[in-house]
């Protein structure tokens, strides 16, 4: 309603329970009241509140805080009502009808993607893409596209020790270096590209999808045969790519994204 007074506490609580929500770990409060710009005293109280209704669990013998069982139900009732794919599908299924070519939403899961949605292109073949699938982030565009929303210390805590680095087909990067490296031309780019690293032959262009407090919560991405890609072709996917993800992010309140540039 129009001319409805603020509610700053409700503000509040919801950026210690979204700020907790994207940490590695347990935290302390002072670092939550730092990071967020709180008083103390507020903060305390605001997690006090929070503890005893169960969004919050105190560690006492650590002296940190971490998301509870009621904030696990807000999310298992999220999985179970699907709005992000709801949002999304219609948004995919205009991306599919303006490029030619099969598109999919995936969102993070710890170092990998997990695809929700796959919209496939009329007369293209299946992909690797499925609904359901789990790949490396590093190695696709998708997750390229969120890991560069990222920032570097959560990048950092994904990727702890050589072992992260998987591969398929004997590419991608393999080292956090060579990841940050990548990371850095996608940010310039403002898209990511995956070429052969998942699947030969077929090359992937991503654009992470931000919400309003600029983090990656989907991508979306068009997968299309290298054989095909003209430059027209590829400045058009790019263009629309970026259209979608500023289209789902639209609808779910988040941030627009810089427009990206034209590849060369």
């Amino acid at each position: 309603m129009l001319g409805a007074p603020k509610a700053p506490a409700a503000h509040q609580v919801l950026e210690i329970l979204s700020h907790l929500g994207r940490q590695a770990g347990p935290v302390p409060a002072a670092a939550i009241a730092r990071e967020l710009g709180l008083p103390r005293s507020t903060t305390y109280q605001l997690l006090a509140t929070l503890v005893e209704n169960g969004f919050v669990v105190h560690l006492a013998d650590e002296r940190r805080y971490s998301l509870g069982l009621a904030a696990y139900e807000l999310a298992t009732g999220y999985a179970r009502q699907a709005p992000l794919q709801r949002l999304a599908r219609v948004p995919l299924a205009r991306l599919v009808d303006r490029t030619g070519h099969t598109a999919h939403l995936a969102v993070m899961h710890g170092n990998e993607v997990v695809y929700l949605i796959e919209e496939r292109a009329p007369g293209r073949p299946p992909l690797v893409t499925d609904v359901g699938v789990r790949l490396p982030a590093h190695l696709t565009a998708s997750g390229r596209a969120m890991l560069a929303a990222l920032p570097a210390a959560q990048t950092r805590a994904l990727y702890p020790n050589p072992d992260s680095f998987v591969t398929r087909h004997d590419a991608g990067p393999r080292s956090l270096s060579a990841l940050r490296r990548l990371l850095v031309e996608t940010r310039r780019r403002g898209y990511a590209v995956e070429d052969g690293e998942v699947t030969p032959g077929f090359c992937s262009i991503a654009v992470a999808v931000l919400d309003h407090t600029g983090h990656p919560v989907a991508s979306a991405t068009v997968t299309m045969p290298r054989e095909e890609i003209t430059p027209q072709l590829r400045e058009l996917v790019v263009a629309e790519v970026s259209r979608t993800a500023r289209a789902i992010a639209a609808r779910i309140g988040g941030q627009a994204q810089h427009a990206a540039r034209r590849p060369t």
